[in-house]
Formats: structure tokens, C-alpha cells, sequence
């Protein structure tokens, strides 16, 4: 998802972030080296998280795979946690390297858990991992079946038609994690719900309650994905952490409806703007999303971010930003003519840029109005630096990254082919044709000398003078290097050892961001 900063979903994730309390009796079960090989093997299906007490995500999830655990001794399935504070070598042995980890289990073969972190989100992925990949479906369980899930889809397919189920069980097993597939031979059951063999219906808690699928021929895995990815998210929802990746995933633009929960008109509005959705479908994807808790996405959207409503659309694959400054008294009409425009391809993105600075430092400070001036300075290799100005890892980076920039700058031949740059993400939009993941903070990335050259190298090692120094050297069109002297390596490896011994909690730094 090219422009996309993954790390504002995770600042989602903690916005609330609250302390929770060990209930004296827990349907979660305590994992120990005692107990843990024998519960994890003989278990056919569990779900196991590493934790540590002290991390504010691992406490916010504490309630809630609680409830979790409860709902699911129903089905047979179990919840786990192991504290990697008193059990570090289970921990190491499972490779965890962040907290929460959680895996899930089957007679002691471990898979990522790629689920929500809400107690339905939970009961509804572990449901799933019990089940086949494709059930059976009959007139006798069709009913009980369609209440497995929000989104529940049937096949059904005539028994001698291979390629069709091939394909189904195919896509099935594609998505296995997220969604209940099902299979029905019957003629009879394909008619009563309006379709032909082969035919695929699904079925909604949510929006229209059914919805089909009628190809011409055969079953297709690539037909039924676009299927799903459109029909499984509503016309308009609230979006959160629990189901912004569906939306980030889909490919399709994403409309925002920023609004005041308590407002007296939401309701009535979020109504007339699913109608609106509709004439969009399989065009944009539209949510509306908590204007107070999340204002700063407002701004991130280039919105004021202080007055509701609002609206904007951000593209998922290149994260341009559209915001509609005037809503004009009818919020609808607007918004339908808005995005008339929009899918037209009649506006132009909306770029956030800093003022333009007087570069007072060896490091170049960037903004987006001078983004092609110094970053696609063609005669120089250009390290480029992605921050936020709040971000721990950033100021740690701050001292190494002035030094590197000094040591170039003034060496005669160096400052001629190598420029040192850096650029406040939060402040500043990427533009869209430099064609930039941004991923988190810091990102540092190089782009080379040379006219012909518009691509960059993103720099993955580690955060010393010498590391950058040799990356430069290594990855960039001149070759240009410059000598550390020894009084500055004994300076930047005690850096580096400050950084490595930062106490866990040295980023927690809450943002109410998507």
C-alpha cells in the first residue's frame, strides 16, 4: 500500500489503552514449563498468548480475551497465556519478540494469530479455525449455519462439477481465517435461494441479508475473492482497529465521515449517506469514524480537524488525501457530487507541506513544496530520514544523524555528491509520485545520484555513523565515503548501547490516529 503509514493503525489499536486486574477465577489457563508441553500438544485447537505484565496493549487485551475464553469452553476451544517476564524460555522457544504475541495451536503446531483483539473478533476467528475449510450444507443446517458468522458464504455446485468445487475449496482455504464457506450439491436448496448450479450466495447479518453470486460457467477462486472483498464490508460502518485492515486490504479508496457521536443528527445522516454508498459500491469503500477520538486523523486528512462533520478520501494504494472543505447545507447532495468528482478523476489531491524553512543545519530540512528541489537532486546521492517529531527511536537517531550529516558536509569532495536530508512525516505529505511506503518512524532511505534513477533504497541496518556511512558508500551512484574519527565511533557505540538498553516503555507515546 504505497504513501500508507501502517503505524497510525497501530497508534488505533492503543489509543485506549487501560489497566486490568487478574479476576481470582479464569477461564484463561496459566501456561508454565510444567504444563505447557503436555496442554499444547494434547489440546486440538487453542489459542496462546505471550505476555508481559508490564505492556499497557497486553493489559488492554486482558478483559477482553477473558470474555474471550469464557465464550468459547462452549465450543471446546481454549485460551492460554504464558508470562514472558517468568517464563523466558518458553518464550524464547517461540520466538516472541513483542508483546502480545499470540499463536495458535494444534497438537503442538503453532501459526501466527492474525485475528481481532476484541472478544467476538477472538470467538469468531477460533470458531472459524475449527471448522473445515468448506462444510457441508443441507436444507436441514442451512439455517443453523448461516448464524455461524456476520458473513457466512454457500456454494452450491453440482457434485460432477469439479472445477467449481476445486475452486471453492480453493478460495476457502485462502481465506480460512476470516470467513465460513460452505457447500451444497442440492438443485432445489440453490433455487429457494435464488440461484443456479453453480451459483454462490452469502448471507449477512448486516445491510442486504443476501446477496448472489451468478457466473456464467464455473466457479472461479479469482470471481469469488472479488466477491467477498466486496460484499463482505457494509455500505457504511465505523471503522476501528478491529476492521480498518479490511478496508486498507481491499484496494479501494476510502471515504470518511468524520462526526461527533453525540451529535442528535448522526444517525439520520450515517442513513442518508449509506444510500449515497450505495451508488459507490465496488468504487469506494465509506465509514464514519469518531470525530472527537480520532480529530488528529481529521488533520492527517488535511482537514481543520475541529469542526463536525466532515469528510474526506484518502486512497489506500497511494494514500493521496481528498478532503471536502464545504459541506454545504445538504451533507448528502454534497458528498454524492463530491465523490461523482472524485471517481471522475476531476480532483487533485490535497498536500500537506511544511513552511519553507532556512536550512541552518548540515542536515537539509525537507518539506513537500521542496520535496523534488533536494530529494530528486539528480547530481547527488540523497539520504532521506522519515520522522515524527515524538517518536523516541527518532530523538535517540537525532545526535548519529546530525554527526553523519556534518562529517559530509564538510569534506570537500563528499559535500558535492552526498546530501543528508531529513522530513517531518506528521508535518509533511509524501508526493504521490515518489512512490513511498512509509511503514513506520524512523524511515531513512536513499535515493541515488543519477537522472534516470526514481526509485529508493530503503536502509535496514543498524542506526550508527558507520552502518549509514558504509550504506551510502555501498547503495549509492558516487560511492562517497568519509572517516569517522576515533574520539566519534567510541561516542556512537555507547549510543548504540544506550539505545539497546531503553526500558520497554520508552515509546509508549499514545496516538489517536488510524
Amino acid at each position: 500500500m504505497r504513501g500508507f503509514a501502517a503505524w497510525t493503525l497501530v497508534a488505533l489499536a492503543a489509543a485506549c489503552v487501560c489497566g486490568a486486574t487478574e479476576e481470582a477465577s479464569s477461564n484463561v489457563v496459566t501456561l508454565t514449563k510444567e504444563n505447557y508441553s503436555q496442554f499444547v500438544v494434547e489440546e486440538p485447537l487453542s489459542l496462546v498468548e505471550f505476555y508481559a505484565p508490564w505492556c499497557g496493549h497486553c493489559q488492554a487485551l486482558a478483559p477482553q480475551y477473558e470474555e474471550a475464553a469464557t465464550e468459547l469452553l462452549k465450543s471446546d476451544i481454549k485460551l492460554a497465556k504464558v508470562d514472558c517476564t517468568q517464563e523466558e524460555g518458553l518464550c524464547n522457544d517461540n520466538d516472541v519478540t513483542g508483546f502480545p504475541t499470540l499463536k495458535v495451536f494444534r497438537h503442538g503446531q503453532s501459526t501466527p494469530y492474525s485475528g481481532p483483539r476484541k472478544a467476538d473478533g477472538i470467538v469468531s476467528y477460533m470458531s472459524k479455525q475449527k471448522l473445515p475449510a468448506v462444510s457441508p450444507v443441507s436444507s436441514e443446517n442451512l439455517e443453523e449455519f448461516k448464524k455461524k458468522d456476520k458473513f457466512v458464504l454457500v456454494g452450491f455446485c453440482d457434485e460432477l462439477d469439479e472445477t467449481s468445487i476445486k475452486e471453492l475449496k480453493a478460495f476457502a482455504e485462502a481465506n480460512r481465517d476470516s470467513l465460513v464457506v460452505g457447500l451444497s450439491h442440492s438443485d432445489a436448496l440453490a433455487a429457494e435461494n435464488g440461484v443456479r448450479l453453480p451459483g454462490v450466495v452469502a448471507f449477512r447479518s448486516f445491510d442486504e441479508p443476501q446477496v448472489k453470486l451468478q457466473l456464467a460457467g464455473s466457479l472461479s477462486q479469482t470471481e469469488l475473492q472479488k466477491f467477498y472483498e466486496l460484499e463482505s464490508l457494509p455500505l457504511l460502518d465505523e471503522v476501528s482497529a478491529e476492521n480498518f485492515m479490511k478496508y486498507a486490504m481491499s484496494g479501494l479508496p476510502l471515504a470518511y465521515y468524520f462526526v461527533d457521536p453525540q451529535s442528535p443528527t448522526r444517525q439520520a445522516e450515517i442513513e442518508k449517506l449509506t444510500e449515497v454508498a450505495k451508488a459507490f459500491r465496488g468504487k469506494l469503500n465509506m465509514v464514519s469514524i469518531d470525530a472527537v477520538k480520532f480529530g488528529s486523523h481529521a488533520k492527517a486528512l488535511n482537514l481543520p480537524g475541529d469542526a463536525w462533520p466532515a469528510f474526506a478520501v484518502q486512497s489506500m494504494d497511494t494514500g493521496a488525501k481528498y478532503p471536502l472543505t464545504d459541506l454545504g447545507k445538504d451533507l448528502a447532495s454534497s458528498v454524492h457530487a463530491f465523490l461523482t468528482k472524485f471517481v471522475g478523476g476531476e480532483l487533485q489531491p490535497s498536500l500537506k507541506s511544511g513552511a519553507v524553512p532556512e536550512q541552518t543545519s548540515p542536515v537539509i530540512t525537507v518539506v513537500t513544496d521542496e520535496f523534488d528541489k533536494w530529494v530528486f537532486d539528480d547530481a547527488k546521492d540523497v539520504l532521506l530520514e522519515l520522522y515524527a517529531p515524538w517518536c523516541g527511536h527518532c530523538k535517540r537517531l537525532a545526535p548519529t544523524y546530525e554527526k553523519l550529516a556534518e562529517l559530509y558536509s564538510t569534506d570537500a569532495d563528499a559535500a558535492k555528491l552526498v546530501t543528508i536530508a531529513k522530513m517531518d512525516g506528521t508535518e509533511n505529505d509524501i508526493p504521490p509520485h515518489a512512490d513511498i511506503t512509509l511503514t513506520g518512524f524512523p524511515t531513512i532511505l536513499l535515493k541515488p545520484a543519477g537522472a534516470s534513477v526514481r526509485e529508493f533504497v530503503k536502509y535496514e541496518g543498524d542506526r550508527t555513523i558507520e552502518s549509514l556511512i558504509d550504506f551510502i558508500a555501498t547503495k549509492g551512484t558516487h560511492k562517497a565515503s568519509v572517516t569517522v574519527p576515533e574520539a566519534e565511533e567510541a561516542t556512537t557505540s555507547s549510543t548504540v548501547a544506550s539505545t539497546a538498553s531503553a526500558t520497554p516503555s520508552a515509546d509508549a507515546t499514545e496516538h489517536d490516529e488510524l
